[in-house]
């Protein structure tokens, strides 16, 4: 009625739903409501009532509840959280109820038990950003919350929230984070997470029964922890704070609160007969999940040898890991909750797609996260990187803007950073390729891998270079070392066609041409892997195959033309590459 008087009042509201209900429900039906039900009653509801909350209404995997005080809210939110974690220990991953809240302090309308009003609706959409597990927090809440309660923030910084008209600041809280509540007493508040992956390497455990090999496990977790430092995109705990766990019955989950890192890599040693065995596994500090395991057996005639050899084999293994983790924690998140580290994962990603659409696509993404943070290095050698590839593979409609584009982003990324490996590699490559200064690319892209000898990327970019060198034994050592580096890296029909065409000057055709088809068969979408074929048929044949190289190449580039190929680049193809061009002329390929 217009003359009825609208009762308001302020008030926390918290907004919760089960992650993923709809494939829970058509997983098992009566199972999943059975499971609902009794976490209701033996964890929420009872959590909600300690609290002094409100249960307003509740929907098939969800509830709304009202609290007078934004502190109990919050406090209420976490315990939830954390009993539902510590319950789902024994759960099997793709069972578990895991809800997703959001809270926010406002003015509510109250209308027969019910309560309506933006209060209201932002609660829920906060919800719907936060990640299963986890809680999502308004601004407004977090300034009442803030110093009252034992709790760590995240930033999220301003969030377009679905049919509220201005962006409003975000805060989040780590799931299971038992900082987020009153802990046990004497228990050390969690650390904040670093704004880039980060890991822990733990002592690694003697199994041997003979101590004198504590010495050999030590040493190798050190030459771990050094080896991963290098990479710049990752954060290392130092070796003091890791061998603090040595001897210690191990929770991974608090290491990682402890530490503030988000993996935790863990192992044994096991010596038998003159043999030893290492095994060594990653983990996800915060779900406890292990991303990657293995074992390496070896022979102690040579400790110092063995150490080398396990420890390149283990690093090799978990920065791609971690790398492909981070983008897929970043794929997960809703699209509104995008943070400049996420925008440079997403176009990272589409990068590694190696199509016109997707690199166009990433160069965006890049420049939105270059707004966010001018500084961000990594989003300027991606957007750089894109830019060199539209000209490598004839997708810039302007090549001289595209150039000078490659050159500033890729200048800019080495500003920020002149010491990270990636980008002096990518940059030397490119002088190598734009500016024809093969001595200077030279010592950029060994200085590259001097600074970081597991680095997969500084590898292949100084393999590269090497080619367009025309130093060909040497860039094919190149691509080598960085193939037994990430033999899983997404890009690797790059680093397979690149030893393709080194090979095609070394003479060794069959060589090429299967190192091209196993490119082809990781990306059957990029060219230049059929420039490749098609160069090393034309010199080995047989006929038929490669003119079928060359009719898909054509399919893939209809307008290809030998002459156009070699002026998008450099004129060395000319010079240092002959065989390359004389092969694609005897495929076929149209002048």
């Amino acid at each position: 009625m217009a003359g009825e008087r609208v009762e308001r009042r302020l008030a926390a509201v918290l907004a919760a739903d089960v992650a993923e209900y709809s494939r829970l429900m058509g997983a098992d039906e009566e199972g999943t409501l059975a499971q609902l039900k009794s976490v209701r009653k033996t964890l929420v509801d009872p959590v909600i009532a300690a609290h002094r909350g409100r249960i307003v209404k509740t929907t098939g995997d969800g509830m709304l509840v009202e609290f007078a005080s934004a502190v109990d809210a919050a406090r209420c939110a976490v315990e939830v959280q954390r009993s539902v974690d510590g319950q789902n220990a024994t759960v099997p991953q793709d069972q578990k109820i895991e809800f997703r809240i959001g809270i926010h302090v406002g003015d509510i309308i109250i209308d027969d038990n019910d309560i309506f009003g933006d209060g209201v609706n932002i609660a829920a959409r906060l919800e719907g950003i936060a990640v299963p597990g986890g809680i999502c927090i308004s601004d407004d809440a977090q300034r009442q919350i803030r110093g009252k309660v034992d709790i760590a923030f995240e930033d999220m910084g301003p969030q377009k929230l679905k049919n509220i008209v201005e962006p409003m600041r975000a805060w989040r809280v780590q799931p299971g984070d038992p900082s987020a509540a009153k802990g046990p007493p004497g228990q050390a508040p969690a650390l904040a997470l670093p704004d880039k992956p980060s890991i822990a390497v733990l002592p690694f455990q003697n199994l041997s029964g003979d101590p004198e090999q504590d010495y050999f496990a030590d040493g190798m977790v050190e030459d771990i922890i050094t080896a991963l430092s290098r990479f710049k995109s990752l954060f290392v705990i130092a070796r003091n704070s890791s061998f603090t766990y040595k001897g210690r019955a191990i929770d991974i989950k608090r290491v990682g609160r402890e530490l503030g890192v988000r993996y935790v890599l863990e192992g044994s040693v096991r010596k038998a007969a003159g043999i030893i065995r290492i095994s060594g596994q990653l983990i996800n500090a915060a779900t406890g999940t292990h991303l990657w395991a293995d074992r390496f057996d070896g022979n102690l005639d040579d400790v110092f040898a063995l150490q080398d050899k396990i420890t390149e084999a283990v690093v090799s293994a978990i920065a791609p890991t971690v790398y492909q983790a981070e983008i897929d924690l970043a794929a997960r998140r809703r699209p509104v909750n995008l943070s400049a580290y996420d925008l440079g994962l997403r176009a990272s990603q589409l990068f590694s797609s190696m199509t016109r659409e997707g690199n166009a696509e990433a160069i965006e993404l890049c420049h939105r996260a270059l707004a966010l943070d001018p500084r961000y290095g990594f989003a300027a050698f991606i957007a750089g990187s894109c830019h060199f590839v539209s000209i490598t593979q004839g997708w810039a409609p302007d090549p001289t803007r595209a150039t000078e584009e490659a050159r500033r982003l890729l200048s800019l990324a080495l500003a920020i950073d002149e010491n990270d490996p990636d980008v002096l590699a990518t940059v030397g490559l490119g002088m190598s390729y734009l500016a024809e200064d093969t001595n200077a690319a030279t010592e950029m892209v060994d200085r590259a891998v001097a600074l970081n000898p597991n680095s997969a990327v500084a590898w292949s970019q100084r393999g590269l270079a090497y080619l367009l060198g025309g130093q060909c034994p040497e860039a094919v050592r190149s691509f080598e070392r960085s193939i037994r580096l990430n033999p899983l890296d997404p890009l690797l029909y790059m680093t397979l066609s690149g030893m393709g065409f080194a090979l095609i000057e070394l003479r060794r055709f069959d060589e090429a041409v299967a190192a091209a088809k196993k490119a082809i068969r990781q990306n059957p979408n990029y060219v230049t892997s059929f420039y490749c074929l098609a160069s090393a048929l034309g010199h080995a044949g047989p006929e038929a195959e490669a003119q079928k190289a060359v009719s898909r190449l054509l399919e893939l580039e209809p307008d290809f033309r030998l002459s156009k190929w070699v002026k998008r680049g450099a004129s060395q193809w000319h010079t240092r590459n002959k065989l390359v061009i004389e092969g694609i002329r005897k495929a076929g390929i149209p002048e």
